[in-house]
Formats: structure tokens, sequence, C-alpha cells
């Protein structure tokens, strides 16, 4: 409540009441004053309701905010529901009624000041059967409908208008700057006739380029009509796989069809269409019913704000707690012993979820076939030709091909054209950017320049005239002189438009002197642009000669550099092996020993020497291992041999421990016997 109070006060205190209440003050308020600001807010809301309630009756206050609210679609609270309560309240001014009234209007103003404003003319008068009788009655009473109507639809498009952002000042600045691009292009152009005149044989030239862009475009038609037959080609293989698949189809159904199939069949269908109709269908139709009777009962209750809402949540929370408690008293009480059909019941729900869920998959396959065949008719109707045939023929089918064909190739170009554009586009748009600088550069100026006159906002002022005109215009032509106040309206902005203009007169004449000045330093300035791009242009040409001059002479240093450093690489190179040489010859012819060991001819030799001795001691080993290899091979067999005896006698030793005791082997003088005993049995009879 506290809460629901600061929020009055609040928004009592701001535009377009200020009040300048506080808790206590507002608290301590009269009922008569406590109505009074009651009113005030639907004042604000509906104009019609700035009334002083001390010169009004209490009924016809109690009816007049009552029928207010009720066309507002204000619903009391729950404590309050009765009407006889809620209406004594108002009178008296009872703080537990106005209060929520308060509360409710304030967070709402914008949207209640719409709707009360579209009541003045949507809510219609009840005329009594009666009355309508007549003729006269009935007639003004159906044009009266009709501009009910027209009204909506007028309001509707206002609104999109004034949601869509458009601008007239944005329109015509976008219309000024194409206006300039035009101009420009059109000297681009007159500079480049001028450059070609002066080549020889530009006409013919000229006559040239004409023929070779018909040409282009003549062999862009033909690759499109190539694409087209390609594609006609392509759905005729379509629709002849169909055709086979269908009929391949048909040819199976006939063969497998015999009378007891198609009972089984027709039983089938016959079971899951008496399970829609007698189960599933009434089921989904009593949902749906009540899921309208939901809808409208919700759509016919008042809109609903953030208290109840919250009431709505703590019900449901409280349900759902009683329904938790429920099912745990249950499941206290529950005993397994006691219910032997839990397991059926179990089992059945399953099943019958599992048929309800089967039921859908069918409705839904069903309803696919339905659509692909709509779909299948469809495509069929339109694929026929104007003979009634389906299938194409003969030069029909060429050109088919030829059109599929050409498809592949108007894609590639189209996807590089939109490429191309998409180029252009992040052209036009710097382009875009560079103009909009320019044009604040140009309003800001615009702007001093006025103040410097002493006619700033005149600019501004020009644009909410037209602004304002324009949307006297759309009123006058859309509503005419069917509402008064929108006439009222008229009448105000007619009365503005005119003394607006009439203090503007002279601030206009300044500015087309103003304006004319502009257009003359606009020329002067393109003249001053060419000169100057002419002059850049020859400067850039004589600065890219040079640059390419510095260029190859760059080059050519570096071919020199690198030369040089491979040649003094090389000379270096060079000396070391001499000096290696030198070294290796002095070695070689001094008288010292020592010395000629250390000389490279003498470590070789020294290699050699002991490679050739190494050759010779495997060699040797070779012979060796050669001479011995077949006694050798031989020493291996037997080993192997002696491994599969020896492998042998343990298989037989293992076999003669798990059999049973038959008999005994005896090894005497290196053989072996084996001694069988037979075991008597007794068997007593």
């Amino acid at each position: 409540m506290s809460e629901q109070l600061k929020f009055i006060v609040e928004q009592l205190n701001r535009e377009p009441f200020k009040k300048n209440f506080n808790l206590i003050t507002f608290d301590s308020l009269e009922p008569m004053q406590l109505s009074q600001i009651l009113n005030d807010v639907l004042a604000e809301i509906d104009p019609k309701q700035a009334i002083d309630i001390r010169e009004e009756m209490p009924e016809q206050t109690v009816k007049r905010i009552c029928a207010l609210l009720g066309m507002l679609k204000y619903k009391p609270p729950g404590n309050l529901s009765d009407v006889s309560s809620f209406r004594q309240g108002l009178v008296t001014g009872s703080k537990p009624v106005i209060h929520p009234i308060l509360h409710w209007l304030l967070q709402r103003v914008p949207e209640l000041k719409k709707r009360a404003y579209l009541a003045r003319f949507l809510v219609k008068l009840e005329v009594p059967a009666d009355f309508l009788q007549d003729d006269i009655i009935n007639d003004t009473y159906h044009q009266y409908e009709e501009l009910v109507e027209g009204f909506k639809t007028y309001h509707k498009e206002c609104e999109q208008l004034r949601t869509s952002g458009f601008s007239t000042a944005e329109i015509r600045r976008d219309i000024s700057a194409m206006e300039e691009e035009k101009d420009q292009l059109i000297k681009r152009v007159e500079r480049l006739k001028k450059r070609v005149e002066s080549v020889s044989n530009h006409q013919r030239m000229l006559e040239q380029a004409r023929q070779l862009r018909v040409e282009k475009e003549r062999e862009e038609a033909l690759t499109h009509q190539k694409q087209e037959q390609k594609n006609q080609l392509f759905q005729a293989e379509q629709r002849l796989l169909r055709s086979e698949q269908l009929l391949k189809d048909l040819r199976q159904a006939a063969a497998d069809a015999n009378p007891e199939s198609l009972m089984k069949r027709l039983e089938e269908e016959i079971k899951i269409n008496s399970y829609m109709v007698s189960e599933k269908l009434p089921k989904e139709l009593e949902g749906m019913r009540r899921t309208v009777q939901f809808l409208q009962k919700v759509a016919s209750e008042p809109a609903m704000g953030q208290a109840d809402l919250q009431e709505l949540e703590d019900k449901i929370k409280e349900a759902d707690s009683q329904i938790n408690q429920l099912i745990e008293k249950r499941m206290m009480r529950y005993d397994p012993m006691d219910d032997k059909l839990s397991l059926y019941r179990q089992q059945a729900s399953i099943i019958a979820r599992r048929k309800e869920s089967k039921a859908e998959e069918l409705q839904e396959a069903r309803e696919e076939l339905a659509a692909a065949e709509r779909e299948m008719r469809q495509r069929t109707n339109q694929t026929q030709g104007s003979d009634g045939e389906e299938v194409i023929r003969g030069d029909e089918m060429k050109r088919l091909v030829a059109k599929l064909r050409s498809k592949g190739t108007v894609y590639k170009k189209k996807r590089q054209e939109i490429a191309e554009l998409k180029a252009d586009y992040g052209v036009v748009q710097r382009t875009e950017e560079i103009l909009k600088q320019r044009h604040d550069a140009v309003q800001q100026k615009l702007q001093t320049m006025e103040a410097e006159k002493g006619i700033s906002g005149y600019s501004d002022t020009q644009e909410e005239l037209e602004r304002v005109s324009a949307i006297k215009s759309e009123l006058d032509e859309k509503k005419g002189r069917t509402l008064d106040d929108m006439s009222e309206m008229v009448k105000k902005l007619n009365s503005m438009i005119v003394e607006k203009k009439s203090a503007l007169a002279p601030i206009i004449k300044e500015l087309r002197s103003l304006r004319q000045q502009s257009q003359e330093l606009g020329q002067e300035y393109e003249e001053k642009k060419a000169q100057y791009e002419s002059c850049t242009a020859g400067l850039e040409s004589n600065r890219s000669k040079l640059e390419q001059e510095v260029k190859a002479l760059r080059d050519e240093m570096a071919q020199k550099e690198n030369r040089y450093h491979y040649i003094n690489t090389m000379s270096e190179i060079l000396e070391m092996q001499i000096q290696r040489a030198a070294e290796e010859m002095k070695a070689y012819v001094s008288p010292d020993p020592q010395e000629k060991k250390k000389a490279i001819r003498e470590v070789y030799m020294k290699n050699i020497s002991e490679q050739e001795l190494l050759g010779k001691k495997l060699r040797e080993e070779q012979k060796t291992v050669r001479e011995s290899h077949s006694a050798n091979m031989e020493q291996v067999k037997m080993w192997r041999d002696l491994e599969q005896l020896m492998e042998c006698k343990r298989q037989c030793f293992i076999r003669a421990k798990n059999r049973e005791s038959i008999g005994q082997i005896i090894q005497e003088g290196g053989e072996d016997r084996l001694v069988l005993t037979i075991r008597a049995a007794h068997v007593q009879r």
C-alpha cells in the first residue's frame, strides 16, 4: 500500500499535474479533495471531464466517472467487485476505492488518452430497433457506421505514417542531392564529348561501340533463353521420373491386389477411422472448445494490471502447494498390495498414449499427403500446355533443353553483377556519407548566416510549416468535415500558417537573394574545381613517370650490388683454396716426416690401407662361414628335431597323467612297455 501511495504522489508531482504533495499531505486529503484529484486525472485523459465536482450533483459525477472507467476497461479490485459498494465509495470519496483507480490511471496515461480519443468516435450510438424502421433514420445510421469504419481506416494509416519514419525534409534533401549528382554527371558527359570530338573517326567508333552493346545484349538474351530451356528440360525429366515411379507403384499395387488383402486393408482403415472419429477427434474438439471459451472469457474481461497478475500468481502458487500436499497424502496412504491392477493400468495407459501418438502421426502423414497431392495437382495444371497435353515434345523439348542449359550461365553472370553492385553500393554509401557531412556543414553555415541576419530558425520554421501543411492536406483529404475537432484543428492550423507566412515573407525575400549568391558561388567553385583537377592530372602523370625511372634505376643498382658481392665472395673462396694448396705442397715437399704426416695425401693413403686390411679380414670371415654353413644347418635341423621330440614326450606325459589308471608304463632295457590291469567289478543284484 505504501508503494502505491508513493507512486501516486510521484506522478501527481510531475507534469502536467504539479500538485506538490508528499505522503502525509496526500493521505490527509478530504474526500471531496480526493474526488477532485481523481476528476483532474480523468480530465487529463479526456478533456471533456474538466469539471468542478462542487458544481455537479454527486449522482451525475458518479455516473460520469463510472461511464468513463467502463470505457477505459477499468476492473475494480477483488474486494470491491460489488457495484453498489464501488459507487458508494466514489460518492463518499473513500480512499480504498479512489487510490487503486489513481494508481491504475497514472500507470498508463498515454495509452488511456489514445483509448479515450478513439472512444469518442468508435463507440456506436445505441438506436432502438423501432426507430430504425424509418428509412431516413436507417440510411443515416448506415452512413454513420460507414464513417466510423472510414475513421478506423484513416487512423490506422495515420499511425503507420507516424511510425514509418519518413520525413519531407529528408526526402527534399535526397532530391536536392540527386539533382546535384545529375548536374555533375551532365557536366562530366559534356567534358567527355568534347574530348572525344577531337579524336578522328569518333562517329565510326561510337557506332561500333553501339553495335557491340547491342550484340552483347543479344548474347545475354540468348544465354538467358538457353538457361530457361535447360530449366524446362530438367523439369520435364523430373516429371518423367515421377510418372515412371507412379507407374511402378501402381503396377506393384495391382500385382499384390487380391480380395483378401483388400479386405484386410479396408478393415484396418475402418478401425483407424473409427478410432479417429470416436475417440481422438472428439477429445481434440472438446479441448479446442475449452480453449475458445477460455480465450473469450479473457477477451471479455478488462485489462489487468500488475497487481492483478501478482494476485493470480499467488493463487497459482497456493493451488500448486495444495496439489503437492494431496499427492504426498495419497502416496503415504498408498499400499502396493491393495492395488493389484496397478501394473495393468500402467500398461493400459502406456498403450493408450502410444495409440494417441500413432494416431497423431497418422493424421500428420495424411495432411502431408494431401498437401503433396494438392501441390502436385497445381504443378500439373501449371505445366499443362494450351492443348491439354502434359508432356512436351519435339521442338519445344529442344528449346526447353537449351533454356535449361542457359540458366547456369545466367546465374554466374548475375552473381558477378551482384558482386559489382555490392562494390558500387560501397562507393555510393561512402558518397552518401560525404554528402551528409557536406550537408551538415552547409546547414551549420546556413544557421550561422541566419543568426547573423537576425532570422535564426528560419529553415526549421520553414520545414515545420511544410510538415504542418502536409499534415493539414492529408487530414483534409481523409477526414474532411466529418469530425468537429478536426475542423477546429484545421482552422487553427490555417490561422497559424497565415500568421507564419505573413511573418516570414520579408525573410523569404532576403533568403532568395542569398540563394542566388549561393548558386553563383557554387558555379565559381565548380570552375575552380575543374582547373584544379586538370592541373592535378598533369602533375600526377609527371610524378608517375619520375617514379618509374627511379624504380628502374633502383633495380639496376640492386643488380649491380648483388654482382659485386658475388664476385667478392668467389675471390675469397679462391684465395682460401690457393692457400690450402700451397700449404699441402709445402708439407708434401718438406723433409720432416712429421710434416709429411700432416699432409692430406698421407692421411688419405693411411685410410685406404686401413680399409683394405679390413676388407681382407671380412673376406676371410666370409670364406669361413661358407665352409661351415652346411654343417651348421644340419646341426640346427637336429636341434629342431630334438625340440619336437621333447614336446611330444611332454604331451604324452600330460595325457597319461590325466587318463584313468588303466595301465602302467614300465621301462626296461631302454624300452617302454605298457602293462594293462583289469579291475574286477562286483555287481550286486
